[in-house]
């Protein structure tokens, strides 16, 4: 039985509990309400650079960033709904339409794409291709791996009497765009019977969601090809082919040569930040290089929202580049940098024009 002064601790203990309860309540209910949540989705390109950034930055800020891996066309229709802050895509817009959808453009890092392979024996870069095998075995013209044209190139490799499966995506795919944007410059052919889009009508082949599904594909099937962000190889341990570049030379896939095609892009000159990096000149270039880039709305219905997002995407330039080296991404120079924070500046308002960075 508790005695009279036990009695009144108690009450004290429970009025002293009721109070804290009544008063923090409502704060903690407040700071929920204020938490800002940046939402990006798009482009699988450059997810895995992208999710080890968001994690970094809520580790550092608490700022939740959610950026969904559904491709760049996915990604290009909810940006213009407004459903997210940002979008990426690898396929960037023209100028035009970047005004009819009132969006700002710019790139956030430079990256390869790689044909990736799944024949027994074959490491990677062991196996080599010309541009224009590549662009046979995608057009159906080359259809074994043991093809005197694949022979020729490989000499020291024992190459199958196996049918070649092709894996593509049968999403809408920035990383398409660059891959059909290199075979359209290296093959009229190619140009002329599916050209250059985030999706084609593919003459053969098998199709998988994202990077991720190609990836995945490839590695269930035997005697497959298939194109991928280079990350997705190195992460999955997927083969690789070396292929022979815009000047004859056969060179690794890596951030090395990834920059040497890089280094060619002149940005200031660069409408909307539009360009494209496939099948550039130099003996130590990738041939198949391209710039993954953000999109946003131009005017701003949300000023909060739009800096921390714009804070995020500073953050990941300023701090984010050691993380995208070590995925084998190439950072952009900080000349470039600044030309983007300068164009956040002068471009992205709130409806009513104010400046928001």
């Amino acid at each position: 039985m508790l005695s009279g002064q036990n009695v009144e601790k108690s009450k004290l203990k429970r009025l002293v509990f009721f109070i804290l309860t009544a008063v923090l309540l409502p704060l903690n209910a407040s700071t929920a309400k204020a938490e800002v949540v940046i939402k990006g989705a798009g482009a699988s390109f450059p997810y895995p650079c992208y999710s080890l950034w968001t994690y970094k930055y809520y580790d550092v800020t608490r700022v939740k960033v959610l950026y969904q891996s559904i491709g760049s066309g996915a990604g290009i229709t909810q940006i213009k709904a407004r459903t997210v802050q940002f979008a990426g895509s690898d396929a960037p817009l023209h100028p035009e339409q970047l005004k009819e959808f009132n969006l700002v453009q710019f790139p956030m890092l430079v990256g390869g794409v790689v044909p990736i392979v799944n024949l027994k024996g074959v490491k990677p870069g062991d196996l080599r291709l010309t541009p224009e095998v590549l662009a046979a075995i995608f057009l159906k013209k080359v259809t074994r791996w043991n093809d005197q044209a694949i022979k020729m190139e490989n000499p020291n490799l024992s190459l199958p009497d196996q049918e070649i499966t092709v894996v593509h995506r049968e999403d809408g795919s920035g990383t398409t765009f660059i891959f059909t944007n290199y075979l359209s410059k290296i093959s009229p052919e190619w140009q002329q019977k599916v050209g250059n889009h985030k999706e084609v009508d593919w003459p053969t082949g098998i199709g998988g969601k994202q990077n991720e599904g190609v990836a995945s594909k490839v590695m269930q099937i035997d005697g497959s090809i298939g194109y991928v962000e280079y990350a997705y190889a190195i992460q999955n341990l997927i083969p690789y082919a070396l292929l022979r570049n815009h000047d004859g030379h056969y060179v690794q896939p890596n951030t090395d040569t990834f920059m040497a095609a890089a280094d060619t892009a002149d940005w200031q000159n660069a409408q909307g930040f539009y360009m494209i990096l496939t099948n550039q000149p130099g003996k130590d270039t990738w041939p198949i290089v391209g710039a993954t880039f953000i999109l946003m709305q131009k005017s701003q219905e949300n000023p909060e929202q739009a800096r921390a997002t714009l804070n995020f995407l500073d953050w990941a330039y300023q701090h984010g580049r050691e993380i995208a080296l070590k995925l084998h991404y190439v950072p952009l120079p900080k000349g470039v940098i600044r030309l983007i924070e300068d164009y956040w500046s002068k471009e992205i308002k709130t409806t009513g024009g104010e400046r928001i960075w």
